[in-house]
């Protein structure tokens, strides 16, 4: 194994011919001698290169529609042959296999093709088979080949090339390593697809894979590592976003911005504008408005303590009026599907804000997995897409609800699926007034609602606390009446929970009791 390895023979065969005719040209006046297939050999002949086709080294033409090319020994033994292996020598020799010291090859644009949209078959014949066989056989081989799988792995031979006159054995372990990830995540996603196709619930194997978008500083501490990888489902959000200003974004601001996203995009934007603010994932105020910086500041109104330092999340595009409100406070990440100049303008001014936008709202409905790790293993699940309407819900007191009253329990119930279990939300008028999040009963969730709704007009200076006249949500059913007497004591006048406990009777009773309306929804939203 030899640390510094001349570049003298490259063989090339890529989809993406982007840079691909520089790369051509860099390694020709390194004095390598090029090997290529079909399209790629014709680029580099077009350019004006020497090139052999990869035909005339197998002595076998292209067939079956180019899905047999370069499975051949003479291939495959120019990129596995141990260059200080005597007996591999003798074979090469004998058979007449010359080695191959780089190897570049991306692969079919199977993953571009299924996000078009195309049909079955098409997405099949865009799984590469040579490709992938060809860079597992160099990677393995780090030792007298390096391989390529895109421009930018291109770009790090040709450097040392230049530099040290050839490849060093460190880039071609690095190389190496890529290699197999980029297969690895190349066969996820034909996996995946597959999976999809059949709707298995539960494959024999799941199979991740993702690239790298952004190496972090630290993850949720400082002493642990972490990055930012992105897959390829096609959903708006942090992975699609660009970002106009501010300082890098860290491991917590990716994940609570998600959640501030996801939370907002509930809310369709041709019903009006709507604003969520998120500190440590959970909200600390959601609301609907008449414009965007009437929601934003009735959305802060709920808890303006917590809001500083958080996640702001619109579901329209950033206007001005919206900026300049945001910027009053230390905001640490606003997201929108679009800005406006006068609105980035305005930003400008906050150098360590950071602003994304996204091109568009993920959409609540469309299905998905969430993934949680666990020791030894993870947890698959499709992601949450129950949503409530007008007609699922049951009323089971004797007061029935007014209209404004379900408006507000439907609004507190989209609110409470994003908010950590146990989840207590009082909402009025399209406004949360207290959020409980995370506790491990529901009577203290309640509580702390109800604190953060009294808290929330003593800073208001209103007469009396936000939870007065409010829908109360519950993520999941009261196991006993003590948490809704708690919202009920803190103001509210309608409760929406799913039901199902064994109590349910014991709930209603304690309901009907206060005169208050009640509604249940046979579905549970726990977010844990």
């Amino acid at each position: 194994m030899t640390d510094i390895l001349p570049i003298k023979r490259a063989l090339i065969s890529v989809s993406d011919k982007s840079g691909l005719i520089d790369h051509a040209k860099a390694l020709s006046a390194l004095g390598a001698k090029l090997v290529s297939t079909g399209g790629t050999h014709k680029a580099i002949a077009d350019a004006g290169m020497a090139v052999e086709d990869v035909s005339s080294v197998t002595n076998f033409p292209e067939m079956m529609d180019g899905r047999v090319k370069t499975l051949h020994p003479k291939v495959h033994g120019g990129l596995l042959a141990l260059r200080d292996n005597k007996e591999h020598l003798a074979a090469m020799k004998e058979h007449g296999i010359e080695g191959f010291d780089v190897l570049y090859v991306n692969l079919y644009p199977f993953e571009a093709t299924v996000a078009r949209g195309a049909d079955f078959e098409t997405c099949i014949e865009n799984i590469d088979i040579g490709g992938p066989a060809m860079i597992r056989a160099a990677a393995k081989n780090y030792g007298f080949i390096a391989v390529a799988t895109d421009a930018d792995d291109m770009a790090a031979i040709l450097e040392d090339a230049k530099a040290y006159g050839g490849t060093t054995l460190a880039l071609r372990k690095k190389l190496s390593a890529k290699a197999f990830a980029r297969t690895g995540a190349y066969d996820a996603a034909i996996s995946a697809w597959y999976v999809e196709q059949l709707e298995d619930k539960a494959p024999a194997y799941r199979a991740l894979g993702g690239k790298l978008k952004q190496s972090l500083r630290y993850g949720e501490n400082p002493h642990q590592s972490a990055a930012f990888y992105v897959t390829d489902e096609k959903r708006f959000g942090v992975a699609t976003a660009t970002q106009l200003q501010g300082k890098e974004l860290s491991y917590n601001n990716l994940n609570d911005t998600d959640a501030a996203f996801e939370l907002v995009a509930e809310f369709d934007p041709k019903n009006g504008p709507a604003v969520a603010i998120i500190k440590h994932a959970n909200p600390c105020g959601v609301a609907l408005g008449s414009s965007l910086v009437d929601a934003y500041k009735r959305a802060l109104e709920c808890d303006p303590v917590s809001a500083f330092g958080g996640i702001v999340a619109l579901n329209q595009r950033l206007d001005k009026a919206a900026a300049e409100a945001i910027a009053e406070i230390f905001t640490e990440v606003v997201i929108a599907p679009e800005a406006n100049e006068d609105a980035v303008a305005v930003f400008a001014k906050k150098k360590n804000l950071r602003l994304l936008v996204t091109g568009g709202l993920p959409n609540p409905s469309a299905p998905g997995l969430s993934f949680k790790t666990i020791a030894g293993g993870f947890l698959v699940q499709n992601r949450d897409i129950g949503h409530i309407t007008r007609a699922d819900l049951k009323i089971v007191t004797k007061k029935q609800p007014t209209d404004a009253e379900i408006n507000d329990m439907l609004f507190a119930f989209t609110v409470c699926k994003h908010v950590k279990s146990n989840a207590i939300i009082f909402a009025k008028n399209g406004q949360t007034a207290g959020i409980g999040a995370g506790q491990m009963n529901r009577r203290d969730s309640a509580r702390i609602a109800a604190i953060r709704a009294g808290e929330a007009a003593e800073m208001a200076k209103l007469p009396a606390s936000l939870a007065k006249g409010s829908a109360c949500a519950s993520d999941a059913f009261f196991p006993f009446p003590d948490g809704l007497l708690q919202a009920v004591e803190a103001g509210a006048t309608s409760v929406i929970q799913p039901g199902g406990s064994i109590r349910d009777e014991d709930v209603i009773k304690a309901a009907d009791e206060a005169g208050i309306a009640m509604a249940f929804t046979g579905m549970r939203h726990f977010r844990h």
